[in-house]
Formats: structure tokens, sequence, C-alpha cells
């Protein structure tokens, strides 16, 4: 799928991964991921970052008894032992990041019951708990297609968050929305089989046409 790809992501780096549909841009995420093992070269870190992710919308068992806040507050599993509980900070956070992605009064329904941007938001809260609790590990988020079934009032705020975020945590930006992306990151990735990577965002038209034929 993938071949003679050299890419480096750096500190605070916010970089957007382009390109066209079966090109191979979820593929390269998964392998950052360690989702997907690569059959050559290698992926490595300085250190060990904490990773958030939010894949592409994909099917969801929307009968499983989940509530919104249970959705969110998963994100922070990783920091407490199975049978632990929740911590008031930790619930705390929950609810800061159920008021940022606008969802309030949603917290104790079930997924369900929520329309697709709803379930969206909740996903991508879930993604990034972890990266807005200080840890001392530095942490990399990495988003696909986060805008999907997002609406256009919510987008706004969406790269709004981002960029609070990015001040903090490094970001990983799949998207198909050329546009948008080329005005919020900070350098750019073109995927298709192999990556043609910008160190900014001051792209030619000729680069888009020669990348997206």
């Amino acid at each position: 799928v993938l071949h003679d790809i050299n890419l480096a992501v750096y500190e605070r780096d916010f970089l957007g991964i382009i390109g066209p549909n079966g090109g191979g841009k979820t593929t390269l995420v998964k392998c950052i991921l360690g989702l997907l093992k690569p059959t050559g070269g290698e992926i490595s870190f300085n250190c060990k970052p904490s990773l958030g992710y939010l894949p592409q919308y994909s099917t969801i068992d929307r009968k499983f008894p989940i509530s919104v806040e249970e959705v969110i507050l998963s994100g922070l599993s990783i920091q407490k032992s199975l049978t632990s509980r929740f911590t008031p900070e930790q619930r705390e956070k929950g609810k800061q990041i159920i008021a940022r992605m606008g969802l309030e009064g949603l917290e104790h329904r079930a997924i369900g019951q929520l329309s697709g941007g709803q379930l969206q938001r909740a996903l991508l809260g879930r993604a990034i708990i972890l990266s807005l609790i200080h840890i001392s590990d530095p942490s990399v988020l990495i988003l696909d297609e986060p805008s999907t079934y997002i609406d256009k009032r919510f987008e706004a705020r969406l790269y709004e968050l981002l960029a609070e975020i990015n001040k903090e945590c490094a970001i990983i930006l799949v998207s198909h929305d050329i546009g948008t992306v080329l005005q919020q990151v900070k350098s750019i990735a073109c995927v298709n089989e192999t990556l043609d990577y910008h160190p900014d965002t001051g792209v030619t038209t000729e680069w888009l046409e020669k990348n997206f034929n």
C-alpha cells in the first residue's frame, strides 16, 4: 500500500495529512499507532508518548449501554486499574470536555440516542481528554477525518480547540478538506502510495495538481 515513506513528526507539530481516497492515509496512521506492522523500515519514538486516536467514523454498536460521560471518561482508562473508580478530578475533567464538545445536558444519554454528529463529538472528547490532562510525557493526538458528521458551526469550534491543544501536544490530522486543513496546520504531507512532505502550508496549485493528479 505504501512505499518510500520518510516522515518526522516533531514535538508540538501540527501535521496535516491529505491525499486521494485509497492513497494510504489511514494505513500510515495505523502504522504510527502500532495497529499495523510495516513490512520494511522502522517507526521510532525519541521517548514513549501518550497517543490519543480518533479513527474514521465507523460502525459502532449503538445498542451498547454506555453514556456520553462514560465514553469520554473511557479515554482515561489507561490511568487507572480495571476495577478502580474515576477520581473526582478525572470526572471534573470529563465535565470540562463535555462542555467543550457542546454536549451539556447529554452526559447521561445513551450513545444509541445520539445523532451522528453528537456521537462523533463524544468520540472526539474521548480522544483528547488524556491530552488535556497535564502529564510528564509528550503526547500525540491523531485524528482521522474528525469533521465527519460534524456541522460547520461546531467545525469552527473544533479547530479552535485543536489550536489550544497544539500548545501542549503534537497533532496529526488526516482530512480530505484541503482548503480547511491548509488554514489550520503547520506542515503538510500528501500521501498517495508514497509521501510528499511540505514543511509549511505555502503549497502551490501546481503542487496540489501534481499530488492529486
